[in-house]
């Protein structure tokens, strides 16, 4: 039975169930069809359609194979994701359809880890909403935004803001709604995932918390569990917490701020799937970006050097972002 959810502002509807969807909201209308577990018929096995390279994934698997392959699809203009595992999805040049398959050794929750994260993601710069690599939570009506390259700790921070109480908007990929002066985050999902070692600094074993999938040493954690929220509503942008390499020094966690221009530079790298995008998506990303960097407090965070550290971190950033809440801040 197809389940309907509400996802990054976008009304979805999937013919299979999935997990880190089933709590969401029903939405008012359909935005998005997802189909799992087929391919459109010019594509199924033994058949082919004229097609041009768009994109090869720099990284490369153990046998020197890139992790992805994306061609475009010369007669309907759909794009065509092969990752290295077997896993294949196309995605209408709208942003309107999606179509998965993937091998025999893997699960639709497997695949669905793709779906979430850069598929739908894709499909969101395809409609013209710009999206940062970014975990959101909400604070005094506002949403923090936690950016960083991969592996900056940015989905640790929000599970650590989560288990002091506040919810959590998304986690990884933040989309971005631009309504007059002000720009709102789009809520994704209830979870927020997280490798073992973060787990075990969060919760004291890799085992607190359940894995992603099977087959996957990753795990998630559930916002719908007591004492944990999720932030299910847009809300606005109150500033953005840049995330930058740990550090020993004895003053760390430190909060400084950060100019328009640097954190310019900084988002046009940490924006979701720039490299899958053409010309003039990307001039539009970048007048968003302008507008967005002119429009909030922009603050550069040095982390320290221990993993315990993030809670520190976290109350240094509430205490920045209160300071920025003061009248005439």
């Amino acid at each position: 039975m197809p389940i309907r959810a509400l996802v990054y502002g976008l009304g979805v509807e999937v013919n299979l169930p999935i997990a880190a969807l089933g709590a969401l909201p029903e939405p008012e209308h359909i935005d998005v069809e997802i189909r799992m577990g087929a391919l459109p018929s010019a594509l199924a096995p033994g058949l082919t359609e004229p097609r041009q390279a768009w994109y090869v994934s720099p990284e490369l698997n153990e046998d020197g194979e890139p992790n992805l392959r994306v061609s475009r699809l010369l007669e309907t203009g759909d794009f065509h994701f092969e990752y290295d595992d077997g896993t294949r999805f196309q995605v209408d040049a709208a942003g309107t359809r999606v179509w998965a398959t993937w091998n025999e050794t893997a699960t639709v929750e497997d695949t669905a880890t793709y779906l979430l994260g850069p598929i739908l993601g894709f499909l969101l710069r395809l409609r013209g909403i710009t999206c940062l690599h970014a975990s959101a939570v909400a604070v005094e009506g506002r949403a923090i935004l936690l950016v960083g390259p991969a592996g900056a700790g940015k989905s640790t921070t929000a599970a650590a803001f989560a288990q002091l109480g506040y919810a959590v908007i998304t986690d990884d990929v933040a989309a971005l709604d631009e309504v007059g002066d002000a720009f709102l985050i789009r809520p994704a999902y209830p979870r927020v995932r997280l490798w073992p070692p973060s787990v075990t600094s969060l919760f004291g074993s890799p085992d607190a918390l359940p894995r992603l999938t099977p087959t996957w040493e990753k795990r998630f954690l559930g916002l719908g569990r007591p004492g944990f929220a999720f932030q299910g509503e847009p809300l606005p942008l109150g500033a953005i917490y840049f995330l930058g390499p740990r550090s020993d020094d004895p003053l760390a966690p430190q909060v400084q701020p950060m100019t328009q221009g640097r954190g310019m530079m900084t988002l046009v790298s940490d924006t979701y799937t720039t490299r899958l995008l053409g010309r003039d998506l990307r001039a539009l990303e970048f007048e968003v970006l302008g507008r967005l960097v002119a429009s909030v407090p922009l603050r550069a965070v040095t982390p320290g050097q221990e993993l315990a550290r993030v809670g520190a971190m976290c109350t240094a950033i509430l205490e920045d972002f209160a300071r920025l809440l003061e009248p005439g801040a």
